[in-house]
């Protein structure tokens, strides 16, 4: 069965080489459940692991562990499905990203307000029938919360509490030419993952908020990025993102002053046959 739980924590690239949050060691940690495929209506989900910290309980799992015949679009669905079971109302995420904006350099945090998507993901849903505002699509409480929640983790470099992320399909990196046409547009980070994490979170009527690790330079910004220097980002600071992500679920407020679950409305579409009532 599906634990009923709090909060939901997406791991992307920068806690990828480690077992999270196991590998962690911090005390109050524990773990509840491992290894937990549960069905749903896309196929079976991912592996989560369930665990409680700071008198919270949680489900966790990877975003980038891909699986062999499972598309982005299916493996969002199946996640989503998932917390939304769980009674999910806070969904945290972390990846790595490449750096549009000519102040950044790798091992800066960003942690984005806003989003252009350039994925092909448009059209993904877990069925609710909501119509979803996308303004402030950031929860503003948690954007608050990541940068305090970072600074206290003695950050390797600058923190950035604004930017706007743009999200691709990837898996392979974008084109010099491209990167000029997003930073025209005001993109500053670049990335995979974002997109439908922002647009399911809201269905599921969650607050939704990313931390995102600088591990490269855009292409065509500054300098060729080093696989080297990627490489050492991605094995290394491990450790930080995954502390930010608990340190985060601990100070988690117990009421929020923002406006993100009035921007879920009922939706407005019918079906074409389906009659009015009296008093419509």
């Amino acid at each position: 069965m599906i634990p009923n739980v709090d909060v939901g924590l997406i791991c992307g690239s920068s806690t990828n080489s480690i077992s999270f949050p196991k590998d962690l060691k911090i005390p109050g940690t524990k773990v509840l459940g491992e290894a937990l495929i549960f069905d749903t209506p896309y196929g079976p989900s991912p592996e989560f692991t369930h665990f409680s910290y700071a008198g919270k309980e949680a489900l966790t799992c990877r975003m980038h562990g891909w699986r062999q015949g499972v598309t982005r679009t299916q493996a969002s669905q199946q996640i989503f499905w998932v917390f939304h079971q769980a009674g999910v109302h806070v969904v945290l995420t972390e990846g790595g990203v490449g750096g549009i904006n000519h102040l950044l350099k790798p091992r800066d945090i960003v942690i984005p307000h806003d989003y252009l998507d350039f994925s092909m993901r448009k059209d993904v849903s877990i069925g609710l029938p909501y119509l979803l505002t996308m303004r402030n699509a950031v929860c503003p409480d948690l954007i608050k919360l990541l940068h305090e929640t970072v600074l206290q983790n003695q950050p390797p470099r600058y923190v950035f509490e604004r930017g706007v992320y743009v999200c691709t399909d990837g898996r392979h990196f974008e084109s010099p030419s491209e990167v000029q046409m997003f930073k025209q547009m005001g993109g500053d980070i670049i990335g995979q993952s974002m997109c439908p994490e922002v647009y399911l979170a809201r269905e599921i009527g969650a607050h939704y908020a990313t931390v995102q690790l600088v591990v490269n330079y855009a292409e065509g910004i500054i300098k060729d990025w080093e696989h080297e220097e990627l490489a050492d980002i991605f094995y290394n600071q491990s450790n930080f993102a995954g502390r930010i992500l608990l340190s985060a679920m601990a100070m988690l407020p117990q009421t929020f002053s923002c406006s993100c679950l009035e921007l879920r409305q009922p939706t407005m579409l019918r079906d074409k046959l389906e009659p009015k009532t009296a008093e419509e």
